[in-house]
């Protein structure tokens, strides 16, 4: 069977975890990798000793290859639109890091320019594809918690910032995609508070002289409802974000969102009567467990009662592996990925640019639209 040609866009953290699985892929081809920065092709040439293949500082050098079949993107998010419409103007399936991009216009425009040309468009929502997360939506599903009461999440470390986006563009789209997928739902309301401490001054000069796209590029390209300047715009990439978000079911899920706190968390709970689901990334051991436990009426008194812990046991697979997988395979059997879709990047995107607006009116309820 004739492997997959397929390019990386961005040599970057993500990019080279990209780099690492196609160049090892049985099925794929891995034909080019494209970063502006001669240092990380230096470096992921060096690393995984990539012999044959291009290594280019510029897109333009490489998108007329008849025999790329696919590009897997790595760039910043405002780079996104322009990359995904021109690869799939040129014929070209696409695997993007999230978020799709900044504006569910732009999604929407991208998601129907992938039917068009029958293209696959998948977004890299690895979460989606984590044992852990397939599990957990299993056991929610069944009615194993009871009835569901409500959910939190708390997504912190010191760093890394982002200057493009904001703490919640940054991290609320993982936990927000998890309680989606778990619940079955969408979120019919959404509302935002948020906290800036971090100065952005050397940023927007740094923006103004051309580097990064320019400020104008920026000032069409964030998630903001208003045309305030830059600067403003830049004043308000919240560091600290607090997120609530009201689903049809009267369930509410809270997450936490911050880049400045030295206490590592990837912790989401799904809390219902007969118990609480706990998925925790930073345990590596156990992962996923179910804390049994309710509260049992005696007069005008609730005392706890049945109480255990159940660790859960999961798949050991990598999910960036499975997200690859799942595109490799897709391009061949013409399927799209209805877990990960272009359409599902949208969705997600929606929410996010209501909690944008939460956010830029202090914390008012915003509905999401259908």
């Amino acid at each position: 069977m004739k492997k997959i040609g397929i390019a990386v866009l961005g040599a970057g953290r993500w990019g080279t975890h990209l780099v690492r699985i196609f160049w090892k892929h049985p099925d794929a081809n891995l034909m080019a990798v494209i970063d502006p920065q001669a240092e990380r092709l230096a470096a992921v040439e060096e690393r995984f000793a990539l012999n044959g293949v291009v290594l280019a500082k510029d897109w333009e050098s490489v998108r007329g290859n008849r025999e790329i079949e696919a590009v897997a993107i790595a760039t910043p998010a405002i780079t996104h639109y322009h990359l995904i419409a021109d690869a799939l103007q040129q014929g070209y399936h696409v695997l993007v890091e999230k978020p799709l991009t900044l504006k569910v216009s732009e999604c929407l425009e991208l998601c129907h320019l992938a039917e068009q040309h029958h293209r696959q468009l998948m977004v890299d929502h690895t979460y989606l594809f984590h044992p852990a997360v397939k599990r957990g939506e299993e056991v929610v599903q069944s009615g194993y918690l009871g009835e569901l009461r409500y959910g939190y999440a708390a997504r912190t470390h010191l760093g890394p910032v982002r200057h493009d986006v904001d703490a919640m563009w940054d991290l609320a789209i993982h936990d927000i995609a998890i309680f989606n997928t778990w619940l079955g739902q969408l979120p019919v309301q959404v509302q935002a508070t948020g906290r800036v401490w971090l100065s952005r001054d050397e940023e927007i000069e740094r923006l103004g002289a051309g580097e990064d796209g320019g400020a104008e590029e920026r000032r069409e390209t964030l998630p903001t409802p208003d045309s305030q300047t830059t600067k403003n715009k830049q004043q308000r990439l919240a560091d600290l974000v607090q997120v609530t978000l009201n689903y049809p079911s009267g369930f509410q899920a809270f997450i936490h969102l911050c880049w400045l706190n030295p206490d590592k968390q990837r912790r989401l709970t799904v809390v219902g009567t007969q118990g609480s689901l706990i998925f925790d990334e930073m345990n590596s051991q156990t992962p996923l467990i179910v804390q049994h436990g309710y509260l049992k009426q005696q007069g005008n008194q609730f005392t706890p009662a049945g109480q255990s812990r159940e660790v859960l046991d999961i798949e050991s697979t990598q999910p960036l592996s499975r997200v690859c997988d799942r595109f490799l395979n897709d391009i061949r059997t013409a399927e799209p990925s209805n877990l990960s879709s272009g359409w599902v990047g949208t969705q997600l995107v929606k929410i996010l640019t209501c909690l944008s607006q939460s956010l830029e009116q202090g914390g008012n309820p915003v509905k999401v639209p259908n």
